[in-house]
């Protein structure tokens, strides 16, 4: 009786026919993880503007003891488009999450940029880094005055949320 459960085991177990008839299963499914893995890159790769959050959110603030506006920016490589040294930039110490909420505010209002959007205020105050170009810097050696602020930020909307950061009110 012994005997006869360790054949019928054998003849119900997994064997080297049923194992290649997984491999091009198993292929298949690594073909379509890459091709999910590219097309995720390609569709940051082809928005080639970087995000609000990318710019201007840095939560939980950097621990950079010296230097944070020079590092910050030179990390996430922010300057003008004609590859010189922006002259002023703002990091948010916020969550994203409460930064898309300011979407929802009832205080909106014409952008000061002259275009037909509308500006959303924040209705609380967020703390920023304010950094401003020390004169005479040149890209990439970018040196900027560091500027601790508090206030209400700007920003304009899309349906999915904040958008781009338009500037602060004290």
């Amino acid at each position: 009786m012994i005997k006869r459960l360790a054949a019928n085991q054998n003849a119900d177990g997994v064997t080297a026919r049923d194992a290649k008839g997984l491999i091009p299963l198993i292929i298949l499914m690594v073909i379509i993880f890459l091709l999910l893995l590219f097309w995720e890159n390609e569709m940051n790769v082809e928005s080639g503007m970087p995000t609000l959050e990318q710019l201007h959110v840095d939560y939980p603030q950097s621990d950079v003891p010296v230097r944070y506006c020079n590092y910050m920016i030179l990390q996430r490589v922010i300057k003008e488009p004609d590859n010189t040294c922006k002259k002023e930039h703002v990091f948010i110490h916020e969550r994203p999450q409460k930064i898309n909420a300011i979407c929802t505010s009832v205080k909106k209002k014409a952008c000061s940029n002259h275009s037909k959007l509308f500006c959303f205020q924040s209705k609380i105050k967020f703390k920023m880094t304010a950094c401003e170009l020390i004169e005479g810097s040149r890209y990439p050696a970018c040196r900027y005055h560091i500027s601790p602020k508090e206030g209400f930020i700007l920003v304009t909307c899309d349906e999915m949320g904040a958008v781009n950061f338009q500037g602060f009110v004290e």
